[in-house]
Order: structure tokens, then sequence, then C-alpha cells
């Protein structure tokens, strides 16, 4: 299952937020092993970077910054996501961009801890207990079923939309 990772989950993990850094590090431990495919949007990368130096210093930023992308593939935030970000009904860009880098690296979940601003969002947003359940009720196929069911979708009508090449939702 592929699912994007938003910079709070990333900080939880990073920054060992408590209560929130144990369900957080368990996706990025399932990221780690191989068991999840993670990406984090591009912007992501130099977030995580600004807010860990400024409360940890440089040389830690840098250190979380090699964990982070030894780990997670960078989703790109192009101008086509860019644009795709502002046709979506968000009050916050950057998580509207998060929305459309997710549907663009063919993302399954959004793990972000404030799944209420992804409410209008193309791709499934879980928090990171819920994304855990998930992953553990996943068929042996390989296929995400519970995604669907989450969103009162069948997978089938799921598939259909982004296309038979598995790639973006075609528009609504």
């Amino acid at each position: 299952m592929k699912v994007l990772v938003d910079a709070n989950v990333c900080l939880d993990v990073l920054l060992g937020r408590v209560p929130f850094g144990e369900s957080s590090t368990k996706i990025w431990s399932l990221v780690e092993e191989g068991r999840l495919e993670g990406v984090v949007p591009a912007h992501v990368v130099t977030t995580v970077h600004y807010l860990v130096s400024k409360e940890r210093g440089r040389a830690t930023g840098r250190r979380f910054i090699v964990d982070l992308i030894r780990v997670f593939r960078v989703a790109a935030v192009t101008e086509t996501v860019l644009k795709r970000a502002l046709e979506l009904d968000f009050a916050d860009f950057e998580d509207a961009v998060c929305s459309a880098a997710a549907e663009e690296a063919g993302c399954e979940l959004v793990v972000t801890r404030n799944r209420r601003d992804f409410g209008s969002s193309p791709v499934t947003a879980v928090d990171p207990i819920t994304a855990l359940a998930l992953v553990e009720d996943r068929g042996s196929s390989g296929v995400p079923e519970p995604v669907a069911a989450y969103r009162g979708r069948s997978t089938k009508a799921v598939r259909a939309r982004r296309g038979a090449r598995g790639g973006p939702r075609a528009s609504r």
C-alpha cells in the first residue's frame, strides 16, 4: 500500500511528540521495513528541516532529513500538482498540495493527524491509528480493500475513477 505521510506525522516521530509519537513511529517503521510504500511531498522535507533545526539545531535538522529521505520517497510538487491543489476545496493550501501530491503519486492514503482538513481530498485521509488498522486488515492480494470500504466506495469504483493506468483520478 502506498501512503503519503504528512509533516505532522514525520515531526511526531522526529521530535518524539507525546502522545502522538507511538502510532506515527509505527507508520514510519512499516515504511522502513518495506511493508508500506511511503512518500512525503517535497515541501515537507524543507518544512521538517526548518522546524527541527529551529528546535534542535542545524546539525540535528540535517540528520533528520538524511533519515527522512533514506526511508521515504519524495513526491514531486510540480506545476501540475500546484494547479490541482488550487482546484481542491481546501481551507489550507499546504494541505491541498499534500492531497494533490498524493493523488499524482498514486497514493491510496494520506496519513495525517489533521484529517478533518482533508475532507474534500481526492485521496482518503486517515490518522496514523486508522492507517495502522487498515494495513493490518489488508487482504493477501495486496489490494487495500478497507480503504475503499472506509470511504464507502467499492475498490472497483475507486480504480475506475483513477483510470486504467492507475494514475490520478479523472475529473469529477
